[in-house]
């Protein structure tokens, strides 16, 4: 089936990803690689970061009980302090924008996808990327987080497109999978120039 829409996941997409801000982090504290990664994955739904990313806590409360979990398992951060540094190293990539403008205006639809949460800092970017997109659902608005089946399917019922019409581009595997399994075209952002130029591609456009 052709490619009716496109789906974006924000941050290690179409901004500079968190993930770089976890490592710099983990170098200065002399944490092993992955050490974050590892943690929230490990304290899976029901752990501070997901349910900061579903809206259930707010940041205050993040920092105690995130610093409190990496406790539990004899790692000590300041949840403050990295979330501090997200805050001011998640950037928007310029040639992401001109990618999405180039989609829009060949009359694909597309739309934002993205674990977030609330904060200033998150109300500013989203306020100044929300209308790029034809849709734009935020996991701290709608009470749903990636890689649940339930917000891919919210994202395909707003942009009125199935899955197997929609391509996804994320840099996290496990939020890939579960957008496969629905049947979305799905891009591994690693180097986002190179998942431009295969997107371009498979769209016939120059991105």
């Amino acid at each position: 089936m052709p490619i009716r829409a496109v789906l974006f996941d924000l941050g290690g997409v179409v901004l500079d990803s968190p993930l770089d801000v976890f490592a710099a982090y983990e170098r200065e504290l002399g944490l092993p690689v992955h050490t974050l990664n590892r943690a929230i994955a490990s304290a899976g739904s029901a752990g501070a970061w997901a349910r900061l990313e579903r809206g259930e806590l707010s940041m205050r409360e993040f920092f105690t009980a995130f610093d409190a979990e990496l406790a539990a398992g004899q790692v000590h951060i300041s949840a403050e302090t990295l979330m501090a540094r997200i805050a001011d190293n998640t950037q928007l990539r310029p040639a992401m924008l001109t990618a999405i403008r180039t989609i829009r205006s060949a009359g694909l639809k597309v739309a934002a996808l993205t674990n977030n949460w609330v904060s200033d800092d998150q109300f500013h970017k989203m306020d100044i990327l929300r209308p790029e997109f034809d849709v734009f659902i935020e996991s701290a608005k709608v009470g749903l987080r990636k890689p649940d089946p339930r917000i891919y399917e919210l994202a395909c019922r707003e942009l009125g497109v199935p899955p197997a019409e929609v391509a996804f581009l994320d840099d996290i595997g496990a939020n890939l999978k579960a957008a496969r399994e629905l049947g979305m075209t799905t891009y591994k952002v690693d180097h986002y120039q190179d998942t431009l130029r295969e997107l371009g591609a498979a769209l016939s456009l120059v991105l």
